[in-house]
This record gives C-alpha cells, structure tokens and sequence, in this order.
C-alpha cells in the first residue's frame, strides 16, 4: 500500500520443527488501524506466523517489529510488556470450560489490567456482552454456546485487555456462509469503531477480499505477494493465479486482468 503506516513488520522470519522448515524468509509489513488478511493453501505457515507473532513460539532468524522495536531481542519481561498491545482470537476461542462466560471475559481485568472493583469488572463484562451482540448470557458456560456464540464470547475476552492490534486465527472456520459473513462484518467493526488495527490468518479469500485494505499471500513459507485486493488479484504469478480461480472462478479472474491492462 502507498504510504502505508505501519504498526508492525516481519523481516526475515525463519522458524523450523525438527528440520522441517515452515517459515523461510517472511517479510511482511501491517498499516496501522487497517485490515490485513493473510492467506494461502493450508500448510504453508500461516499459523505458525501468527503463533511468532504473539510470543506462543519464538523465531529461529529474523524480527519482529512493533512501533520500530524488535521483539525478537527483548527481555521476557519486556516482550510481555509489549505484547500486551497485542489481542488473539483462537480458531476455537480457547474459552475456559470450567468459568462461564462472565468469568471469561473478567479474567484479562483483573489478571491483565489489574481491576479489582467487581462492580466495575461486571460493568465491563455487560459491555463486551453487549457489543458482541450477546446480552445477558454471562451465566452460560461455554459448553452452551454454538460455534458462532463461542468465538464472538472469545472476541469479548480478547478485547477486553484494551489491545492495539488485533488477530484472528481462520475465524470463520466451520461456520456457514452466513455466520461467517457476520464474523467478517464483526471484524470490520473492530477496525471501524474501536480503531485497532487487524490481522486476519484465513482460508476464505473470497470473504476477506470486500474486508480486508491489504492482502498478503503466504506460499511455501514465504510471502508471494503482498497489496491492496484488487491489485494482488492481477499479479502474473502461475500459483496466486490458481488461487484465485479457485476462490472466484476463472472467468472472475481473467476479467480483473483485463481491467488492470486497459
């Protein structure tokens, strides 16, 4: 993107298991209060990525820079200090089975940003509830809970610890094309209304293209390609061009070629 702010880069980032090399040079850049979805096959490390972004693995080579500062180098009390900009929405929500929902969202009050007023803590539970479009279930235990209700508690948990940047891990995962319509629109509400900035790991390109401002294409460990959608959608690449027959059709495909040769 042109002029792109950027909030945090990738440089380099190398991460391998047992000889078996998963990551192999990323260099990857996200625009501050923007929507970056990261896409590609399944196997190619788009997970991995997101678990070195967010300290649940370390990098064998590389950087992570957030604000300019390398993570990669810091202290374990520093990295903790500034990771907490940082909020994640698993796959599966990781909700704690044996705390209902209100418990869930008022762990990362009290354990993260130290609020010790119950009265408040509930306030603020009632609140997420609420944005999240799900009132009054703080007594249901995550057993209760669809797939959709599950991750939507999960997004409540995460953005209660007030986060800078936040990531979703293939979010629409096992939902229908409806749900997983509403997880999109949900996204963009984040990004619009709580003016954070978005990272998207995801498998449904077709959905992410009307949300995401930036694309980047993980392949063989490596980012192939990286813009804005509609001009990824014309790169002359053999493997994101399969892609995106895949996703939209050939004949979708070809048109947004032509359109950018006029």
């Amino acid at each position: 993107m042109k002029n792109e702010d950027t909030i945090l880069e990738v440089r380099g980032l190398k991460k391998a298991f047992k000889g078996q090399v998963v990551l192999d040079g990323v260099d990857v850049t996200f625009p501050r209060k923007r929507i970056t979805a990261i896409f590609g096959q399944s196997g190619t490390g788009k997970s991995v990525l997101m678990k070195n972004l967010i300290g649940i693995l370390d990098p064998d080579e590389g950087e992570i820079l957030i604000d300019g500062q390398d993570v990669v180098g810091m202290s374990p009390d520093e990295k903790r200090k500034i990771r907490r900009r940082l909020g994640y929405l698993f796959q599966d929500a990781a909700l704690f089975d044996s705390m209902n929902v209100g418990e869930n969202i008022a762990f990362p009050l009290v354990e993260v940003l130290n609020i010790r007023d119950k009265l408040k803590i509930r306030r603020r539970v009632s609140e997420l509830l609420e944005w999240v479009q799900l009132p009054g279930i703080e007594s249901k235990m995550p057993g209760e809970l669809s797939g959709g209700m599950r991750k939507r508690v999960g997004l409540a948990r995460s953005l209660a610890s007030e986060p800078e940047i936040m990531l979703f891990d293939e979010p629409t995962t096992g939902l229908d094309p409806i749900l997983s319509d509403n997880v999109h629109k949900l996204i963009e509400r984040v990004n619009r209304e709580l003016g954070m900035t978005c990272i998207v790991i995801t498998h449904d390109i077709a959905g992410s293209f009307g949300m995401a401002d930036k694309i980047a294409f993980l392949h063989e460990g490596r980012v192939l390609a990286q813009g804005e959608p509609e001009s990824m959608r014309c790169v002359d690449h053999p493997v994101l061009q399969r892609f995106f027959e895949f996703s939209f059709g050939s004949e979708d495909s070809e048109a947004a070629k032509g359109e950018e040769n006029e």
